[in-house]
């Protein structure tokens, strides 16, 4: 393999206090939770919209998810200000950096944000692309990796793609390029285990496996 794409939110920037954080605050309104990480996990999934339905129990109402992603976003912007980079970040950046190889960051986080964010950890210099989300959040990652990729013009079979979820998965299987998940972030283990990829325990175990 000669080039990692990354995922952000629960791989290499651990914010998971920030998600539920956020999430308890929006239901409180509801009278749902509090979730710990733990309780989160169970009900965590994506796209978020089925996630935020198996809370409450219900479909959304028209209008309801825009409001619901709306909220959670105040909310966490807010809160994410005191999450930092998840343990071995840095390093396996900088191994994989010298190395000789490369690599890049795609998220569904907001661009600017994802790029402003990457600047104020001073890591922006490790990737040769960084891609958010430049369209409304909770969809798929599939087809933003089919143009990550692309304008990379990297060849799909020396790609890995790291990341936290179960989408991430699916998206490197769409473009053809392996998966390891890392249970950092916001997926039970056993999900993340029933893909049929390698799962590991930290960011260092990934980059030995790739």
């Amino acid at each position: 393999m000669t080039h990692i794409v990354w995922d952000w939110n629960g791989t290499l920037f651990h914010d998971i206090d920030a998600v539920v954080g956020a999430t308890n605050e929006l239901f409180q309104s509801y009278g749902l939770g509090p979730y710990d990480a733990e309780g989160f996990r169970e009900v965590y999934t994506r796209p978020i919209w089925v996630a935020y339905e198996r809370m409450l129990g219900r479909p959304l109402r028209e209008g309801e998810w825009e409001l619901l992603d709306a909220g959670f976003h105040d909310h966490y912007h807010r809160l994410m200000e005191a999450c930092s980079l998840a343990e071995g970040a840095l390093s396996s950046l900088r191994a994989w950096e010298e190395s000789g190889r490369t690599q890049s960051l795609l998220s569904m986080w907001g661009h600017e944000r994802l790029v402003r964010k990457t600047g104020e950890f001073g890591i922006d210099g490790h990737f040769t692309r960084i891609d958010g989300s430049r369209s409304a959040t909770g969809g798929h990652k599939a087809e933003h990796m089919v143009e990550h990729l692309r304008a990379l013009g990297v060849d799909s079979a020396k790609v890995v793609v790291i990341g936290d979820s179960v989408d991430d998965a699916h998206a490197a299987r769409h473009v053809g390029a392996r998966a390891i998940l890392y249970t950092g972030g916001m997926t039970r283990r056993s999900e993340l285990e029933g893909v049929g990829v390698p799962v590991v325990d930290s960011l260092a175990d990934a980059l030995d496996l790739v």
